[in-house]
C-alpha cells in the first residue's frame, strides 16, 4: 500500500505538470513585429518572443510540502496524500478534522496491537483461530490505515466554482479505491468494466495456481516413488515442464492485475482533464465573414493613401 501510493502521487505531479510562455503581452508583441516574412525584428526574432518553457516549480519539493502543511503556502492535493502516507493523521489535521484523530490512531493501534497478541498466543498453542484472528487484526490495522488516507483526500476542499472533476482527485480516488475515480468522473458505466477485468484475472490467477500446486506435487512425489508410493502416469519431467509452465502462467496473471489496475487510474485521470472537452457531431466549424484588415505596420502596407491603413478582407474562423 505504501509503495503503490508513493508511485500514484509521482503520477499526479507528472500529470499536472504544466508550461507557461513568456508575459509578453500581444500588444507588446505587435508592436514589435516587423513586415511579414521578417524573421528578425528589433534584434529578436519571432520565435523568441514565444518560447515555451517547462515551469520547474512544479516538481516535487519537501520544503513546499511542508509549507503547505503550515499553511503558508497552498497545498496540493498530492502532497496531502503523500503527507499522511508518511504520517498517518496528517491529513485530518490539515483539513481541521481533529476529532478523527482518535479513530485513526486507535484503530490502526488496536489492530497492531491485536496482532501482536494473538501472534504470540498462537505459537503458544499452536490453535489456527488465533493465526485467523491474528491475520484479521492486520488487516484490520490496514484498512484503518487505508481509509485515513482516502478519508483525506474526500475531505480536501477543492475550488467549489469549478464544476469540472479534479483530476488529482480522480487519480487518487481510483488509485485508493478502483472504479471510484470513474465515478467522480460520471463514468460509471465503466465500472463493472474495470471489475469484470479484475475478476478475470483473479480467475486466471487462481486456475494457474492450482494447476502449479497440482503437478509440483506430482513432481515432488515423483521423485521418492519408494515412499509415497506413487503410480502416476506423469513422470517428473513432465510435471516439471507443467509446473513451470502454470507458475509462468501465474505471474503473468498478476502483471495483468497490475495492467488493468495501471489502466484503470489512467483512465480517472485522462478523461477528468478531458472532462469538458467537445464530443459532440459538430465537433468542427468554420466561419467566414467580411472584415476590416488592419496592417501590423502600416509602413510596409501596400495601398493608395486614398484608401488609408485598411483594407477589406474575409475573415476565416475554424473552431475544433
Amino acid at each position: 500500500m505504501f509503495v503503490s501510493i508513493i508511485l500514484i502521487v509521482g503520477i499526479v505531479f507528472s500529470a499536472d505538470a504544466q508550461f507557461r510562455t513568456d508575459k509578453m503581452t500581444s500588444n507588446n508583441r505587435n508592436s514589435q513585429l516587423g513586415p511579414p516574412g521578417s524573421e528578425v525584428n528589433n534584434g529578436t526574432s519571432d520565435s523568441d518572443n514565444n518560447q515555451v518553457v517547462t515551469d520547474s516549480t512544479q516538481g516535487f519539493s519537501i520544503k513546499r510540502m511542508v509549507r503547505g502543511f503550515t499553511r503558508k503556502d497552498t497545498l496540493e492535493l498530492g502532497y496531502l496524500a503523500l503527507g499522511t502516507t508518511v504520517l498517518p493523521g496528517s491529513a485530518q489535521i490539515f483539513n481541521r478534522q481533529y476529532w478523527k484523530l482518535p479513530i485513526v490512531y486507535g484503530g490502526i493501534g488496536a489492530g497492531i496491537a491485536g496482532g501482536i497478541a494473538f501472534n504470540k498466543k498462537y505459537h503458544e498453542t499452536g490453535d489456527d483461530r488465533y493465526k485467523t484472528l491474528r491475520t484479521a487484526s492486520y488487516i484490520g490495522a490496514g484498512l484503518f490505515y487505508w481509509g485515513q488516507i482516502l478519508d483525506g483526500v474526500v475531505s480536501y476542499k477543492t475550488d467549489i466554482t469549478v464544476k469540472k472533476p479534479v483530476a488529482a482527485k480522480a487519480t487518487l480516488y481510483s488509485a485508493l479505491l478502483p472504479g471510484l475515480g470513474q465515478a467522480y468522473n460520471g463514468d460509471w458505466w465503466k465500472i463493472p468494466i474495470w471489475y469484470g477485468g479484475f475478476a478475470a484475472c483473479g480467475f486466471f490467477y487462481h486456475q494457474n495456481d492450482m494447476n502449479y500446486r497440482r503437478f509440483k506435487y506430482i513432481y515432488d512425489v515423483d521423485h521418492n516413488k519408494e515412499s509415497s508410493g506413487y503410480i502416476g502416469g506423469i513422470t517428473a519431467s513432465q510435471a516439471e515442464w507443467y509446473k513451470t509452465t502454470y507458475r509462468r502462467y501465474r505471474d503473468y496473471s498478476i502483471l495483468a492485475f497490475i495492467l488493468v489496475y495501471a489502466l484503470n487510474v489512467i483512465d480517472a485521470n485522462v478523461f477528468a482533464h478531458m472532462h469538458d472537452f467537445d464530443v459532440s457531431d459538430n465537433i468542427a466549424s468554420l466561419e467566414v465573414s467580411p472584415t476590416i484588415i488592419t496592417p501590423l505596420n502600416a509602413q510596409y502596407a501596400c495601398q493608395s493613401p486614398a484608401s488609408g491603413s485598411t483594407a477589406m478582407g474575409l475573415n476565416f474562423k475554424f473552431t475544433f
